[in-house]
């Protein structure tokens, strides 16, 4: 195997690992807590790209799926995917290539990498928006309120906070040939 190949692969595992670190810290505010997941999702993608931030996020699911506690409120298994937070979960699927693609495509224009990471996040509410709506039998509006509405503060931040640091950290991972 190849120093690129093997590089490529220790990248997609630490994100991975990243994500599993971040994602059990939150802050329970309703049926979906805010958690430090999605800042490590903006991470991943802005620095990785879409092919090898899509992987990093398939290990983590896999890993909460099977029971491990990488999941908000550190839990983990299958159930999780189905209540209510799962529809943010299947929306990760969605919004990390779209951030990547972003990045892949723009490089570092930081403006345009703040655009595709609200847009990601979007349709990240989008699905986590309507599965709230199915799961836990709420109606639109409230759904909104404690899905999107709650967490639109704190994704601001934690999308600037990526838009800076990450093509700070990617220029950094290139000179060190890691990337």
């Amino acid at each position: 195997m190849d120093k690129t190949k093997i590089h490529t692969m220790a990248l997609i595992g630490i994100m991975a690992a990243l994500i599993c670190a971040a994602a059990p810290i939150s802050l329970p505010v309703g049926p979906v807590p805010i958690s430090l997941g999605t800042l490590a999702l903006y991470f991943s993608a802005l620095i990785l790209g879409a092919k090898k931030s899509f992987m990093a996020l398939v290990v983590y699911v896999l890993i909460g799926a099977v029971g491990l506690p990488v999941f908000s409120g550190f839990s983990g298994g299958i159930g999780k995917l189905f209540g209510p937070t799962g529809g943010y979960i299947l929306g990760y699927f969605f919004m990390v290539p779209i951030i990547g693609l972003t990045a892949d495509i723009f490089g570092e224009k930081r403006i345009i990498l703040f655009l595709g990471a609200v847009l990601g996040t979007i349709v990240l509410y989008f699905f986590g928006t309507v599965w709230l709506i199915y799961s836990a039998q709420m109606d639109p509006a409230a759904a909104v309120a404690e899905g999107v509405l709650l967490f639109l503060p704190g994704d601001f931040i934690k999308i600037i906070l990526a838009v800076v640091f990450a093509p700070i950290i990617k220029n950094r991972l290139r000179t060190a040939e890691l990337l």
